[in-house]
């Protein structure tokens, strides 16, 4: 049975605002879901970087921003010992206190960091259903490992289709839930 669900899409297409929504409806029936999200940070709506939050308990930590040090990816600085430290104990806490886990985004920020696709690796072993959101062209072997996994769905969002994804998503999830008691 299907319990990884991957969405992936475009930049600003809405995959985390699908992922979010399906969290509040699992939340309202009761189902705990920890994990991570990212957001962008905006100074006088300009994008200045991004951060990771922990939807379990509303932490955040900078992912990465135009100000500061660290490993250099566009305009960007990104926080590799946030990531190593932050992202890496939120996704394994979710691992182990969490119905449901999340994790969005796995992608070219978050792939430098070791830890961080060491604790997304190890989600692969976990028989809980989780969400992980994906970039939607980069090769990389964990990425590769994700969207190859037979225990995977990969949901491409579209600003036609996110609306209806919602509810899709979490019929997957709650199949898995259910087919479990």
């Amino acid at each position: 049975m299907k319990n990884i669900v991957l969405l992936t899409g475009t930049p600003g297409v809405g995959k985390t605002t699908v992922l979010m929504k399906v969290v509040k409806k699992l939340r309202e029936r009761g189902v705990s879901v920890g994990g991570m999200v990212s957001r962008e940070v905006r100074e006088r709506g300009r994008r200045v970087g991004f951060e990771m939050i922990d939807i379990s308990t509303g932490d955040r930590e900078v992912l990465a921003s135009i100000y500061g040090d660290g490993a250099r990816m566009g305009k960007y600085k990104v926080n590799l010992k946030g990531l190593a430290e932050f992202a890496s104990r939120v996704i394994l806490s979710a691992m182990e206190n969490s119905d449901v886990i999340v994790c969005d985004e796995v992608g070219p920020m978050e792939l430098l960091s070791p830890e961080f696709k060491r604790a997304v690796s190890k989600l692969l072993a976990v028989d809980k259903p989780m969400i992980i959101v994906i970039h939607m062209k980069m090769k990389d072997p964990l990425l590769k490992s994700l969207r190859q996994n037979p225990r995977a769905e990969l949901f491409t969002v579209t600003y036609e289709n996110r609306n209806q994804l919602v509810d899709e998503i979490y019929s997957t999830i709650t199949k898995f839930i259910e087919g479990r008691r």
